[in-house]
């Protein structure tokens, strides 16, 4: 059985969301924020961060896009993302690398802000170009939406979990409505999926 370290709000979203959409069994271990790791869970994660994962074979595993993704190919059954030889391929793997290294890292840049610096002063300036970082990558994202349904065209993926979760950590999380109507399209049609909705209720992300 797969055993994911995680906790509410974080990265790990996706993660349970792929493996209950492809209703796969796991064991959730939740990890305190702020609470020194211990040696167990390091020997899992180095870095102390959620989420992690150890499969059924014991190997462990990190990097919230890695474990999607090798849920998605371990489970082709549930549709998570495109095989290796739709054409929606080449997008899914665009989108959740983009997100993963351009918003996700803004992102942290906006709320551990004091860890990009050694200058105390100039704490707000990194925070303020986070900020505006991702709402440059939001525009390049909500762009690529116009004239079709999901990231990676008629069926939805991961990828499209994997922003709605990046969304909802927005300062602004509402600013959606009105800066990027087809972010919040999407992110609208996927609050309604029931395995979602129900995730939301322990991650509180909207």
């Amino acid at each position: 059985m797969h055993k994911l370290y995680t906790r509410a709000g974080s990265g790990g979203f996706v993660v349970e969301a792929a493996l209950e959409m492809a209703g796969v069994p796991y064991e959730r271990v939740d990890v305190t924020k702020g609470v020194e790791p211990d040696d167990q869970f390091r020997e899992v994660s180095p870095l102390g961060q959620v989420p992690a994962m150890v499969l059924p074979d014991g190997t462990a595993m990190t990097e919230s896009a890695a474990i999607a993704q090798l849920i998605s190919e371990s489970y082709p059954y549930a549709r998570l993302a495109p095989a290796t030889d739709d054409a929606g391929r080449p997008d899914f793997l665009r989108w959740m690398a983009f997100q993963t290294s351009v918003i996700y890292p803004a992102i942290l840049r906006i709320y551990y802000a004091p860890r990009y610096t050694t200058d105390p002063a100039g704490i707000e300036a990194v925070k303020a170009a986070a900020v505006a970082e991702v709402d440059r990558a939001f525009g390049i994202v909500d762009k690529a939406l116009e004239g079709r349904q999901w990231l990676t065209g008629d069926h939805m993926s991961l990828a499209d979990v994997y922003l709605l979760m990046v969304v909802c950590w927005h300062p602004e999380p509402r600013k959606a409505e009105s800066a990027w109507p087809d972010i919040a399209r999407v992110c609208a049609m996927l609050r309604d999926v029931p395995v979602i909705k129900d995730l939301n209720v322990r991650h509180e992300l909207w």
